[in-house]
């Protein structure tokens, strides 16, 4: 099953990475390497190594505090600037018209590009919505302006999605969610699949339930392992193909090559309509990042320094 018909795809070497197409046109990779909780000076390396190994697309946030180490990565990788999608996030704490404007410029300096290919708001911040507004209309700004190429969000729910449509001329082009096989949020998919916005999965291959609840591992559970036997693949390139021929974007996050490279590898298999079905009943309910009405300025405002 290919990951969604008439998708063009990338030749990597003897690798054929499927692109995923934005609802402005823009192509995005079907997989990227992201970089949460990579301290900077592991960063670097990673961005090296993935960009190296075929990877296009590089997702980091302003949060997060490497983006500089990013683009330094990028720069060392030998690979051509135009060549690397780069996605990276607005902070809560620069929600607002002009501060997000000059998150932008924050960000851009960091990663020392002129244009950044995806810009999304890190959280809805249902607290202050009025500022979440002022702060998406900021990237309806940057866009209209070139200053990025296609714009976003990231841990909207249902109804964080429908008060900004109602508000906004821009759709988003792709809503970044925890989305991993015991945390499928179908409703929240099918949602987004109806106003034409890429799910973007992250923790797809289920890391985050690795300390989240030990008692139940993706990378351990019988189903996944047993599929992946089938396949002569890893519970990990079983659930990143899941997600993959489910038409959701990935950014699996590894600091160690050997890992970095087998998340790359999940484009010379298929998983069959009955595999598919084992793994969508793997569904838990159970989130296991923070719920997204409890991020608010005062738990997690932080300020993001200056370029």
């Amino acid at each position: 099953m290919p990951p969604a018909a008439g998708v063009p795809v990338l030749s990597v070497g003897t690798m054929t990475v499927p692109n995923f197409i934005l609802n402005n046109g823009v192509e995005i990779p079907a997989i990227g390497l992201g970089v949460f909780q990579t301290p900077p000076a592991e960063t670097v390396d990673a961005v090296t190594a993935a960009l190296r190994t075929g990877y296009r697309h590089i997702d980091t946030a302003a949060a997060y505090g490497n983006e500089r180490e990013v683009g330094q990565g990028i720069r060392e990788s030998g690979v051509k600037r135009e060549d690397v999608f780069i996605e990276t996030k607005v902070w809560i704490s620069d929600y607002g018209y002009d501060q997000t404007l000059h998150a932008w410029e924050k960000s851009a300096a960091k990663l020392g590009v002129d244009q950044i290919d995806l810009f999304i708001l890190h959280q809805a911040l249902p607290s202050a919505f009025d500022s979440t507004i002022a702060a998406y209309k900021a990237l309806e700004t940057l866009l209209a302006d070139g200053k990025v190429r296609a714009i976003g969000v990231s841990n909207f729910m249902p109804e964080h999605l429908s008060r900004l449509l109602d508000e906004v001329s821009v759709v988003p082009v792709v809503n970044q969610i925890e989305v991993h096989p015991y945390f499928q949020q179908t409703q929240l998919q099918a949602l987004d699949r109806e106003h034409g916005i890429l799910t973007q999965a992250w923790s797809p291959i289920g890391g985050i339930t690795s300390y989240r609840d030990s008692a139940r591992r993706s990378f351990d559970d019988p189903v996944l392992l047993a599929i992946g036997e089938k396949h002569g693949k890893s519970a990990a390139q079983v659930m990143l193909r899941w997600h993959i021929q489910k038409g959701i974007q990935v950014i699996p996050k590894s600091i160690r090559l050997e890992r970095i490279a087998e998340n790359f590898d999940v484009f010379d298999f298929d998983l069959t309509l009955d595999e598919l079905s084992q793994i969508d009943a793997l569904d838990t309910g159970k989130r296991g990042g923070p719920e997204p009405e409890a991020i608010t300025l005062e738990a997690f405002g932080r300020v993001i320094p200056e370029a």
